[in-house]
């Protein structure tokens, strides 16, 4: 819209003025300058359940230890963090972003060169690599082995990224969220399952009847992720995760999840 030469001045600067506050996407739940928020007073979390021990719904909430470290960075900014689930794919190819669905997205998520090109990642927060999960007592060590086999991986993930690039003479089986892949190796379905080792050698603690037969040092690193140029949040995780570290936090929510503290 532009105003008309034959506008009065006073009228002219008042066309300004509204466009001005119109295009205007500062929110009003922010605390630090330049940091904006898709919701007033709330943060919001992208991410995708089941994927234990990092974000799980138990008794009617969602719990884990991505959603302990990102509260860390609510109580910082003095919002409350709200989690939105959502299928990983919208997740992994920045369109939850685009559409503004949530601030940030936590959900035990590689940084990778195709990822960071759709977002902005944080600094690393957790080291993780591929494993094999199978039911007691399988043969198979490596995914070699599972040539004839039937070999499950979840979608849009570097477990399949992996077992695509390895798995010649192999079926391969896509599964939509990890919950239905364990299910699978659990029942027969499948003869082995793919995935990163923190949340397989969670499951296999609540489930003695498979064990992780193999890990493939695949030397993956976990980030935050939030929309592309959105300098001013990822710049506060950092801080947090950073301040975390230094202070204790992190080695707690750690141990709270995994029931030990990181390797150094």
């Amino acid at each position: 819209m532009s105003a008309r030469s034959s506008l009065p001045v006073i009228a002219a600067f008042a066309a300004v003025a509204v466009l001005a506050g119109c295009s205007s996407t500062k929110s009003d739940g922010k605390k630090s300058s330049g940091l904006e928020l898709v919701s007033p007073g709330t943060l919001k979390t992208c991410t995708h359940l089941p994927y234990a021990p990092f974000q799980v719904k138990k008794e009617g909430k969602v719990v884990g230890f991505d959603v302990d470290l990102v509260d860390l960075v609510a109580k910082d900014l003095g919002v409350e963090q709200e989690i939105v689930n959502t299928p990983f794919e919208g997740i992994e190819t920045g369109q939850d972003f685009k559409i503004r669905k949530c601030d940030l997205a936590a959900a035990g998520m590689t940084i990778t060169p195709k990822r960071d090109k759709v977002m902005d990642f944080s600094d690393p927060y957790f080291d993780a690599t591929q494993a094999l999960l199978t039911k007691k007592g399988k043969p198979f060590k490596k995914i070699e082995d599972l040539k004839g086999k039937r070999l499950g991986y979840q979608k849009a993930t570097t477990g399949g990224i992996h077992a695509k690039e390895h798995g010649e003479g192999v079926d391969l089986v896509e599964f939509e969220d990890l919950g239905l892949l364990l299910t699978a190796v659990k029942s027969g379905q499948v003869d082995a399952g793919i995935n990163d080792n923190g949340v397989l050698f969670d499951y296999v603690k609540q489930n003695p009847d498979t064990e992780v037969t193999a890990e493939f040092q695949t030397g993956e690193q976990y980030g935050i992720g939030v929309r592309t140029g959105n300098d001013a949040l990822r710049k506060k995780i950092n801080a947090v995760i950073k301040k975390a570290k230094s202070d204790g936090s992190y080695d707690r929510i750690y141990k709270k999840w995994f029931g030990t503290t990181p390797k150094s």
